[in-house]
C-alpha cells in the first residue's frame, strides 16, 4: 500500500516536517511518480500506539521476521526512478548521434560528387585533346595537298608558256632559214630554241655581249642583240 504525505500524516498522527525528515534520512520507503511522493506502507502496518502495546506481548523473533517481510515487499513494489531530465538526456544523446551520422553521410555524398565531376572533367579534356590532334593532322594534310596542287598548276603553266615561246621562236628561225632574207632574230629567243641548260645559255649570251661592239655579225637594237643567219655564221660563238 502507498500513501501520500498528507495521508501518512493523518493516519500515523505525524507532522509533515517529521515525515520529510524521515524521508531525507531514508528511514521510510518511498517512490516518486509524476513529481509526487508516495510512502510505501505494509498492509498490516500498525500505528505507533499499537506497536508500543505489542512490544511486551510479542516475542522478539516474530517482530524481526515481520520487518524482513515488510522490507522484501517494499523492495518488490519500488520501481526505478525515471525523470523527465533522464528522458531528455536520452533524446539529446540520440539526436547528437543522428546529427553526427547525417554529417558523415553529407561528407561522403560531397566526396562522391567531387570525384564524379573530376572524372567528367578528365574525360572532356581527353576528348578535346584527341579532337585537337586530329584537327591539326587534317589541317597539315590539307595544306600539303593544296601546296602540291599549286605547285603542279604552276609547273604546268610555266611549261605551257615555255612551250609556246619555244614554238614561236622555232617558227621565226625556220622562216629566216627558209626565206633566206635579212630577217633578224633576237639572241635570247634563239637560245631558248636550242636544247641547252640555263647556265649554258648564260655563258653564250655573255660571249655575245663581250664582242658585240667589234663583231659586225652582231646587231644591237633597242638594247637587244639580234642575229642574221642569212648573212653570217655564228657557229664559233654558239659552241659550247
Amino acid at each position: 500500500m502507498r500513501l501520500t504525505i498528507d495521508e501518512y500524516s493523518q493516519q500515523f498522527k505525524m507532522s509533515k516536517e517529521m515525515i520529510n525528515s524521515k524521508l531525507r534520512a531514508k528511514k521510510l520507503n518511498y517512490i516518486i511518480e509524476d513529481n509526487k511522493t508516495y510512502i510505501i506502507v505494509a498492509n498490516k502496518a500498525k500505528t505507533p500506539e499499537s506497536i508500543n502495546s505489542t512490544n511486551t506481548q510479542e516475542p522478539q523473533e516474530p517482530k524481526v521476521e515481520a520487518k524482513k517481510e515488510a522490507t522484501v515487499k517494499t523492495k518488490a513494489v519500488s520501481k526505478p526512478k525515471t525523470t523527465v531530465a533522464t528522458i531528455l538526456a536520452l533524446y539529446q544523446r540520440e539526436n547528437q548521434q543522428l546529427k553526427a551520422k547525417i554529417i558523415q553521410l553529407e561528407e561522403k555524398i560531397d566526396k562522391l560528387i567531387d570525384d564524379k565531376e573530376q572524372m567528367l572533367r578528365d574525360e572532356m579534356q581527353k576528348i578535346e585533346q584527341v579532337y585537337s590532334a586530329k584537327d591539326e593532322q587534317l589541317k597539315n594534310i590539307l595544306e600539303l595537298v593544296n601546296a602540291k596542287l599549286m605547285l603542279e598548276s604552276t609547273n604546268q603553266t610555266v611549261h605551257e608558256v615555255e612551250t609556246l615561246q619555244t614554238q614561236k621562236n622555232i617558227e621565226n628561225v625556220e622562216d629566216v632559214e627558209k626565206n633566206g632574207d635579212s630577217k633578224l632574230i633576237e639572241l635570247r629567243a634563239y637560245l631558248k630554241t636550242l636544247k641547252l641548260k640555263s647556265y649554258q645559255r648564260k655563258v653564250i649570251r655573255k660571249r655575245f655581249l663581250a664582242v658585240y661592239d667589234s663583231d659586225v655579225r652582231i646587231i644591237q637594237q633597242n638594247g637587244k642583240l639580234y642575229l642574221d643567219f642569212s648573212k653570217y655564221d655564228y657557229s664559233d660563238l654558239l659552241e659550247y
